[in-house]
């Protein structure tokens, strides 16, 4: 496969996965995903900015053949996950006088994950650079997104800026230039949602790091290249924001209908006040869905059944999740039915003990609502609308 030009001197040489189903066995992929490589040739030395996942490494390597490539001097790994770094030891053995140039910290894990000896490495600190003749590369050490040991690679002479999982995307193309689609902007959300959102303070720095340094291409390790970059920087701007939307989340789970009959009533309530609702199946839902959600909503009701005295275990997976993921929503409630009793709020109010969230008083019944319990959910909506008509009606 030829490799493509971004700029002069400067090549795609990545693979798409397009049968992949699942990334780090946790998160659906709806259309694949993409492994970003870059050759960058300069006058007097060449380098690799980040590798292939393991499974291709045969295929890379045949096609750095296929484009001429006898030499490399160096390999920049911007992250050590194996994705970006799994084809290092067997460049290495084609290429012996290569050299490994990232942080301290990344050298440790690729030590760690892929047994590369201590004397290949070349290690940098912020800001430093590095020379390949006409052109300098420029390192900035860029921690929390998503790993520790995360840089970003900057050709200054061609104002590109190599991001690493930073600004990625998981979605498949034959050109490897951004086609600014709905589908893209979709994919990148999805992508921000399940894997950056639980930084999304570093985010919101780099961010704002990148727009000044202002480079005319950004090139993330998964997904399309942009040089339209106000496209994925104006995406982030938004969902890193503190501030969400006009927008109620309710993920729920509902065994006899009990639980799903509160959670309609709300949603109809929510909705005649103009506040936009997602309601979601837990069972039969895309959790992708349910993140990209998370990345936009001010308040979180989530619904739950009883398993035995505790919470059914698909909403605590949801809850022990949305902890992970630390949305900036504002405000949380429950609704829940019980058969013969136990522990619902409790334990689903701790397992999302990490988020900063004012609780609205929630509502359990026993079977189906009565009358009473359907005003005691009056109260919980209109506690809730008057909330978002507080922080957005002042905004008008």
């Amino acid at each position: 496969m030829k490799f493509q030009e971004i700029s002069n001197g400067i090549y795609y040489c990545g693979l798409n996965d397009n049968d992949r189903k699942m990334f780090d066995e946790l998160i659906p992929l709806e259309c694949g995903t993409t492994y970003n490589s870059y050759l960058i040739t300069g006058s007097e030395k060449t380098a690799l900015v980040d590798t292939m996942y393991p499974k291709f490494t045969q295929k890379y390597i045949q096609n750095l053949d296929e484009n001429g490539i006898t030499k490399i001097d160096y390999i920049i790994a911007n992250h050590g996950e194996q994705d970006h770094t799994g084809s290092i030891p067997t460049l290495l053995e084609k290429y012996p006088e290569a050299k490994i140039v990232t942080n301290a910290t990344c050298k440790g894990n690729i030590m760690s994950m892929l047994h590369v000896e201590e004397d290949k490495f070349v290690v940098i600190k912020n800001e430093e650079t590095l020379s390949l003749g006409d052109k300098t590369l420029k390192f900035m050490i860029s921690p929390g997104v998503h790993w520790p040991d995360t840089m970003f690679t900057y050709a200054v002479e061609d104002n590109v800026l190599f991001t690493c999982d930073f600004l990625g995307a998981h979605y498949t193309f034959e050109s490897c230039m951004a086609d600014y689609s709905r589908e893209l902007e979709h994919s990148a959300k999805r992508y921000y949602a399940e894997i950056m959102m639980p930084f999304r303070t570093m985010c919101k720095k780099y961010t704002k790091q990148v727009r000044e340094l202002n480079p005319s291409w950004i090139c993330p390790s998964h997904g399309p290249i942009y040089n339209n970059i106000d496209f994925i920087l104006n995406l982030y701007e938004d969902w890193t924001s503190d501030e969400g939307k006009n927008m109620v989340v309710m993920p729920y789970v509902s065994m006899y209908g009990s639980t799903e009959e509160m959670v309609d009533y709300l949603k109809k309530k929510f909705e005649s006040a103009g506040i936009d609702v997602l309601k979601f199946d837990i069972v039969t839902g895309d959790l992708g869905d349910l993140a990209m959600a998370l990345v936009d909503a001010t308040t979180i009701i989530m619904g739950s059944s009883m398993v035995l005295t505790s919470p059914h275990p698909m909403a605590a997976n949801v809850a022990y999740l949305a902890n992970l993921l630390r949305p900036k929503a504002k405000f949380a409630s429950f609704v829940g039915s019980y058969g013969w009793g136990g522990n619902l709020f409790g334990k689903l109010t701790e397992m999302l003990s990490g988020l900063k969230l004012e609780l609205v008083e929630p509502l359990l019944v026993k079977g189906k609502p009565t009358q009473k319990d359907f005003e005691e959910l009056d109260r919980i909506a209109n506690e809730i609308i008057q909330k978002h008509e507080n922080l957005f009606l002042a905004k008008v």
